[in-house]
């Protein structure tokens, strides 16, 4: 990453830094997606890693919502799939932006219900959700000076 010579002064990412990052938040949104959709006990009980008990710890099992959590992963992981199979600055920065939506939220839930966690546990969520609000961030400060400039080409990858 550099710093963008244009007027915005934005953070600037290659093609493929944009690719990196949205495959991370994609792969992150098939682990959860994935798992919540498919057996949503297992999550509830479990996530994310046996013996460790973020979702359970914090209400009542209920099926429903936790299936639609995995469909909202699912929503996430096809959107950062299409952003890294079909590389468009825009793309990805819709990607972002959708990631950014979901994350800032559901950040600021967990850090007021963090009581009752182990002191590893905290720190796993926060550092895990903070994680993805901040690569959902780099997405949106990708530089569009191309754009502005009036090309509407992809880039080249």
């Amino acid at each position: 990453m550099s710093h963008s010579g244009g007027p915005s002064g934005l953070l600037a990412m290659s093609i493929s830094g944009q690719r990196a990052v949205t495959a991370v938040l994609g792969l992150s949104a098939a682990f959860v997606g994935l798992w919540a959709q498919f057996a949503p006990m297992s999550f509830y009980e479990s996530f994310p890693l046996p013996g460790r008990h973020w979702v359970s710890g914090i209400g009542a099992y209920n099926e429903h919502l936790i299936r639609d959590v995995g469909g909202l992963y699912l929503a996430l992981l096809t959107i950062s799939a299409w952003a890294v199979l079909r590389p468009r600055r825009e793309t990805f920065r819709l990607a972002g932006a959708a990631w950014f939506v979901f994350s800032l939220p559901h950040l600021v839930f967990h850090l007021f219900h963090l009581q009752g966690l182990p002191a590893i546990d905290q720190v796993g969520n926060v550092v895990a959700l903070g994680g993805t609000l901040v690569l959902a961030f780099l997405l949106l400060l990708v530089d569009h000076s191309a754009t502005r400039a009036g090309s509407s080409a992809p880039p080249k990858v």
